[in-house]
């Protein structure tokens, strides 16, 4: 006997098990996580999609009915969602564009609290090698020293480099330290023959700024 199919107009949780996922709304999908009576709770503090990014650990833990075990499953889903998002299967992904950054390093980046700086391994066919977070900055800055940097770049032996970081203000226009960096860092490439293609600072909803396209590299 053929099994019944479940009934995607049942619980949000059979809606998920059938493949309606999308068809579930908001509130239902929290209620999976967090139980039906934290749901309201949660979307009337951190209205979704975008400010769920940004929630921490603290705040969660202190709605009413929420918890820490509550906590830790959401905390859980967004940071799969952001390696998911930055999945490419078996193939290197190519970076030749400051969307192609974006693309790949984005989703992981955003909401972040922190300055979080990347470096990107390429070879000569501009194929991602290596992708690596050189440093942990404060709310506005990132401290960051050539020496890292390149150390994993010449590990893996790369022909070029693109570093990346998030601007946790949402704002992607390059400060007077980032423009510093740069050069800094291009100066360090030609010594070392790995050139730096690019640094782009990521911010909210997609944007950003390329320090290549704006003329300082």
């Amino acid at each position: 006997m053929a099994p019944r199919p479940i009934n995607c107009a049942g619980s949000p949780r059979d809606m998920l098990l059938s493949g309606y996922s999308e068809q579930v709304p908001d509130a239902d999908l929290l209620s999976v996580l967090v139980g039906r009576e934290c749901g309201p709770a949660i979307l009337k503090s951190h209205p979704v999609p975008d400010a769920f990014w940004r929630v921490s650990a603290e705040e969660l833990v202190e709605l009413p009915g929420v918890g820490r075990a509550g906590a830790a499953r959401m905390l859980a889903c967004l940071e799969l969602s952001r390696r998911a998002s930055a999945w490419r299967g078996g193939t290197r992904p190519v970076v030749s564009t400051p969307e192609d950054v974006v693309d790949l390093c984005g989703a992981q980046m955003r909401g972040r609290d922190r300055e979080h700086f990347w470096a990107l391994a390429l070879n000569t066919k501009n194929q991602l090698l290596r992708a690596a977070e050189v440093s942990v900055g404060s709310l506005n800055a990132s401290i960051v020293h050539p020496r890292e940097l390149f150390k994993d770049a010449i590990r893996v032996s790369a022909a070029s480099l693109v570093v990346v970081h998030n601007h946790p203000s949402g704002d992607p226009t390059p400060s007077g330290a980032d423009i510093q960096l740069t050069r800094r860092l291009v100066k360090a490439g030609d010594v070392l023959g790995i050139e730096l293609l690019d640094h782009v600072v990521i911010g909210d909803g997609g944007e950003y700024s390329s320090l290549r396209d704006m003329g300082v590299m």
